[in-house]
């Protein structure tokens, strides 16, 4: 395991487009995080309510609500991950670095193990990101402070780390599907926004809620976190993690596993 770490390591470390990309993303997401409250003092200012509720009372950083709120918010932004998860399978190829990893002894199976380990550390670092933001604005914003509540709903961060991983599996089939950088981040970016999501509206509006479409990989994905913030307008919202969305998203990160495996073992490597 090690060992295959330190091979992307080495080709990682002097990439500059990956660092600049990674740093971008991380310092977008803990602005976007930190400034709701800001924003919503705005809109106060500007004489804004929700049904008659003041946005600056809206407890949006409060112990326990903050693990549902933040990590909600935090998923519009694994798309950019999954840019940089592209970028990085995009050139292997281009730049035939897989080939030459074959060559030098590899397997296709641990080439593609050092690519999930990849996937694995940058979920996780970003999931302790998005947890170490939650309790900075909590200990700043919570009137109920100590460690009863804090780690109160927490199963939503490790909903996160769930939700993230398996789009950055996704991700990684896509890139490995079409080899080419541009083609692969405007095809993962159209099927996320648009494609899947307008499709299941589509097939919503004509058969109903609760039929296969239900399940499309981006929309299993985004059943984990589901919209919180009709909670502050008194609407019915998710407060727990199914276990049936986990075993679905499970189902699909080692579907996505298994078929860039597969692509590996019976496609040229260039």
């Amino acid at each position: 395991m090690l060992k295959l770490l330190s091979i992307e390591w080495l080709k990682l470390k002097s990439y500059r487009p990956f660092w600049v990309l990674l740093t971008l993303y991380f310092i977008v997401l803990g602005l976007v995080c930190a400034g709701v409250m800001l924003y919503f003092e705005y809109l106060a200012s500007r004489g804004v309510e929700f049904d008659g509720l003041d946005p600056s009372m809206i407890p949006f950083y409060d112990f326990f609500d903050i693990w549902q709120n933040l990590t909600y918010l935090a998923t519009f932004f694994k798309i950019f991950l999954g840019f940089i998860v592209v970028i990085s399978i995009a050139n292997e190829y281009s730049y035939k670095t897989i080939r030459q990893n074959i060559i030098d002894g590899l397997t296709r199976w641990e080439f593609l193990a050092s690519k999930l380990l990849i996937i694995l550390a940058l979920t996780l670092v970003n999931a302790l990101f998005v947890f170490l933001i939650g309790v900075i604005l909590g200990w700043i914003y919570s009137p109920v402070q100590g460690a009863d509540v804090m780690f109160e709903n927490a199963g939503f961060l490790l909903a996160y780390f769930l939700d993230v991983g398996a789009f950055l599996v996704f991700a990684l089939l896509v890139g490995m599907l079409i080899k080419r950088t541009g083609f692969a981040i405007v095809l993962l970016a159209l099927y996320t926004l648009f494609i899947e999501p307008i499709g299941v509206l589509i097939l919503t509006h004509f058969y109903g809620e609760y039929t296969f479409y239900q399940y499309f990989p981006i929309r299993a994905i985004n059943n984990l976190i589901q919209i919180p913030y009709g909670k502050y307008i008194f609407q019915e919202v998710q407060d727990y993690v199914a276990l049936k969305d986990i075993a679905v998203v499970l189902a699909y990160i080692g579907l996505f596993i298994f078929l860039n495996h597969r692509m590996l073992k019976t496609r040229d490597i260039g």
